[in-house]
């Protein structure tokens, strides 16, 4: 039933989930043995190695084909590969390994996915605590995905499904972004060009950089593929961890596009500089993949549809819509034109953006104790109470430190350790459309940074620097806690025995000596206004 498509890559799909009663063995004689939670590119790396997706591949690689395939794109062994796959542990763990022992790979609520069998434990980087596991795998079972369970489909599964519609040649189209007219415009052009079915395959890797969350992208694209012709495209998710793009991705897509059963891999016109570098003829011919560069496509005016750049017409009028602006146009609530994308791709990326004036968004206050940080806070908080619409939480650094932080000292450590929970903490309410306000010392601007970044991510993020000068804010000691850090009652104090690093990347800046509370707090709400956040209907 399968004789007509493109054979796996190596000729046959190594799929690496034990039967029973072998995974019942492996789970018992699993109680002995080490064990190591994957985190989420681990995951992804597993999922694709026990389905098949990196076929040949049976296991984590040992040093000697990490280190030909970095030096050549080769295996030890002579066969193509592009990208290295290994299991990178701590060496606290790697030192409790050795040759010959197993290793359970569990997922991040502790279920056994797979058992490793130790061939090597190797150091990746001499100057880092970087060490690898090598071995082959065998899978209890695939990590466990609640979403779009229709969709995520094995090799084996997708290739029977081609077989069963009759498709012979399949391009695949690889995307971590939604699919908009242009892009339509041009794999269903690519799909056409080749004689060819389509198979979108979304990624949904997490920590991916790409323009939307894996669910929406996946949504998207649910609405888009309705407008190809029936029975010529399919929708499925792959679990392809971000990497960076270059010729060694694109040649493990292809790879996998292979996997999969496809002819041909269509990749981004941007990527077709990748391209234009040229791949090594013996490389394209094992692969047996055709890689094709889509052609970038322009709304012409004049023509109201997409025509392929190099058949515009001279002096008709070309429009554009960067990804920059979509994102301001969204952030601002403004119209996204219908010749830029399908009405249900557009309502789902406004769901996922909604206008700033609906986000959720933190407002993060740092400052030396005795800054006027916690007033400030306060003020804000009841201003904010009063204009009503989205619930406000306020993080003061005293109240954290009391119900949510009251084991750490003041190391450098334990204030890192604090300032994440108060981060953690302000995602989420900023994640389900809240307003958080926090308001700690936070003197180190690195963890600060983590915050912003996981903050930014769900909503908006402003920081507030509170730059009351030192002698102005000993002056005031209310709690007396500067006299004391004086006198060598308190260690670790900052601004007296601990540093504060000073914010350059801060929003608002304000000097208590030059403002009353309520004048600070005016100064922030201001900046919201301005930059969008309140005082749209």
């Amino acid at each position: 039933m399968l004789r007509h498509l493109v054979p796996p890559y190596g000729g046959t799909l190594c799929e690496l989930v034990a039967a029973e009663p072998r995974r019942a063995e492996l789970q018992a004689a699993s109680r002995e043995w080490p064990s190591w939670d994957l985190k989420p590119d681990q995951l992804c790396e597993l999922e694709l190695l026990v389905t098949g997706a990196y076929s040949p591949l049976r296991g984590f690689m040992t040093a000697a084909d990490h280190d030909a395939v970095v030096a050549g794109m080769r295996l030890a062994d002579g066969t193509f590969w592009p990208v290295p796959v290994t299991l990178s542990v701590p060496g606290a763990l790697a030192a409790r390994l050795q040759p010959g022992g197993m290793l359970a790979l569990r997922d991040a609520e502790g279920v056994m996915l797979a058992a490793l069998a130790i061939a090597e434990v190797w150091q990746a980087d001499h100057a880092a605590d970087a060490w690898c596991v090598g071995g082959p795998v065998e899978a209890l079972q695939l990590p466990v995905h609640y979403d779009f369970t229709a969709l995520r489909l094995t090799p084996a599964e997708v290739r029977r499904e081609f077989a069963r519609q009759g498709w012979r040649r399949v391009v695949a189209y690889q995307t971590a972004h939604a699919i908009h007219r242009a892009e339509h415009a041009s794999t269903l052009a690519a799909a056409k060009a080749c004689e060819a079915s389509l198979l979108i395959h979304v990624e949904a890797g997490k920590g991916s950089s790409a323009d939307v969350d894996h669910f929406t992208r996946v949504r998207c694209c649910q609405a888009a593929i309705a407008r190809y012709p029936k029975e010529t495209a399919k929708l499925a998710v792959l679990p392809y961890a971000p990497r960076l793009r270059g010729q060694r991705d694109l040649l493990l897509r292809a790879v996998i596009a292979r996997n999969f059963g496809c002819t041909h891999l269509l990749v981004d016109a941007s990527e077709g500089s990748v391209l234009e570098a040229g791949m090594p003829a013996p490389e394209a011919t094992e692969l047996g993949v055709q890689v094709v560069a889509a052609e970038p496509m322009m709304y012409v005016e004049e023509q109201g549809e997409f025509v392929r750049q190099t058949a515009v017409p001279p002096g008709q009028r070309i429009l554009h819509l960067r990804e920059r602006e979509l994102h301001e146009r969204l952030a601002d609530g403004r119209e996204i034109p219908a010749w830029f994308s399908f009405p249900d791709v557009v309502e789902e990326l406004r769901r996922a953006h909604p206008p700033r004036h609906r986000q959720g968004f933190t407002v993060f206050f740092t400052g030396l104790s005795g800054s006027g940080k916690s007033t400030i806070a306060s003020v804000l908080l009841t201003k904010l109470l009063e204009m009503g619409g989205r619930p406000v939480t306020l993080l003061d650094g005293d109240i954290v430190r009391k119900n949510l932080s009251s084991e750490l000292g003041f190391s450098k450590e334990h204030r890192d350790i604090n300032i994440r929970r108060i981060g953690f903490v302000a995602s989420e309410i900023t994640k389900n459309g809240g307003i958080a306000i926090c308001a700690p010392i936070a003197p180190y601007d690195a963890v600060r940074k983590q915050n912003r970044t996981l903050i930014e991510r769900v909503g908006g993020f402003v920081l507030v620097f509170v730059s009351t000068p030192l002698e102005v804010c000993e002056q005031r000691d209310r709690k007396g806690l500067y006299a004391k850090a004086r006198a060598g009652l308190i260690p670790q104090f900052t601004g007296v025995s601990d540093p504060y690093e000073e914010p350059a990347d801060a929003e608002v800046v304000l000097d208590t000596t030059q403002l009353a509370p309520e004048e600070a707090a005016q100064e922030v709400l201001l900046y919201l206004e301005k930059a969008g956040f309140i005082g749209a209907s």
